[in-house]
């Protein structure tokens, strides 16, 4: 009697027929102004658990990020799918669209102990068609109900759209907000971030958070070799962060592994060719070298005294820690999201 809709795939079904159909597995995704494909799935958990890094639990309402971050860590994880960590990343967008639902249930459960939860550790949590559909901020409200610790990480001034449940969650169980601003540079930033919005507007949505009362700061990450190491860039960076007001400020090196360095490497051949050598000799391996990574750190060390930044920042590890392991169908966390974890007061 009643039409009920067809209901959308699992993360694993639609994985499986892209294996056996290709792209023709899209077939019911929808295209907005964006010229994104946007394909609702369902998930059987909301809360993916993780290894090896300082929190237990991460949360990531899509998958994929239309803001097309050359270096993203997480473009790798698209392979999973035989989806290519190059556009597909950018252009095919997974949304999980019964999260809220899940997660509520899985918060109910009475072995849930209220650990912390890292929101956006392999997706923005706030990229622009969170306008539509509102996951990140139905998951919000569901863990403040479920008196739940977050930490989150981001690009999106849409953030400041609910400082008012992220003040509540830091008042009663604790929450940090993350923003990535890599650079105040306008030409690094048009390069590396397209679809990104400019650093500056992140950065007054830092201090309009501060002003709500949410305990928010700035990454200054990755910094990205080449692009963004020069003095006169990251001193401008630095300055512009401490003048926004930000709580604290955490800086790391850009890493590349798989997949990611694959669309990295190919972005440079065919934007930036005479820097293709360099990048070969820097990153032998997944990570810049360390005398590289050793100067680029005391440089910033020096401009975050200079700007009364130190005091601000967080605990920082001179070793990134290892990949943790898998953790089943979900996206796992990165080495670079140990920020979430860093200790604010040390």
């Amino acid at each position: 009697m009643f039409d009920l809709g067809k209901r959308p795939p699992t993360t694993r079904a639609l994985a499986l027929q892209i294996r056996e159909r290709g792209e023709t597995a899209l077939d019911e995704a929808q295209r907005r102004a964006d010229a994104a494909r946007y394909q609702e799935v369902t998930c059987k958990s909301a809360l993916n658990g993780v290894k090896g890094m300082p929190f237990n639990w991460t949360l990531n309402p899509y998958r994929g990020c239309t803001h097309g971050c050359h270096y993203c860590f997480a473009r790798r994880y698209q392979t999973q799918f035989e989806l290519g960590p190059g556009d597909h990343f950018s252009s095919i967008i997974l949304v999980k669209v019964n999260l809220v639902d899940v997660l509520r249930r899985e918060l109910d459960k009475p072995a849930w102990v209220r650990e912390q939860v890292a929101v956006g550790t392999a997706t923005d949590p706030y990229q622009p068609i969170e306008g539509h559909y509102k996951l990140t901020r139905g998951s919000l409200e569901a863990l403040l109900v479920g008196r739940t610790p977050i930490g989150l990480v981001t690009k999106g001034p849409m953030v400041v759209r609910d400082a008012d449940v992220l003040a509540d969650i830091g008042r009663r169980y604790g929450c940090t907000v993350y923003m990535s601003v890599p650079t105040v540079d306008d030409e690094a930033w048009r390069a590396l971030e397209p679809g990104t919005a400019p650093p500056l507007q992140r950065l007054r949505a830092v201090r309009q958070l501060r002003d709500a009362g949410v305990n928010a700061g700035v990454l200054m990450a990755p910094v990205v070799p080449g692009f963004t190491t020069q003095p006169s860039k990251l001193e401008a960076t630095i300055k512009a962060i401490a003048d926004h007001g930000a709580a604290f400020m955490g800086a790391n090196l850009m890493y590349l592994k798989e997949g990611t360095k694959d669309h990295f490497m190919g972005f440079l051949a065919k934007e930036f060719p005479q820097m293709v050598t360099s990048y070969n000799r820097l990153y032998a391996g997944a990570y810049a070298s360390h005398d590289y990574v050793k100067a680029v750190r005391g440089m910033i060390d020096t401009l975050q005294r200079r700007y009364d930044l130190h005091g601000r920042r967080h605990r920082t590890e001179e070793s990134i820690p290892q990949e943790p392991e898998d953790g089943g169908d979900e996206e796992k966390a990165a080495p670079e999201q140990a920020a979430l974890g860093w200790d604010e007061n040390h």
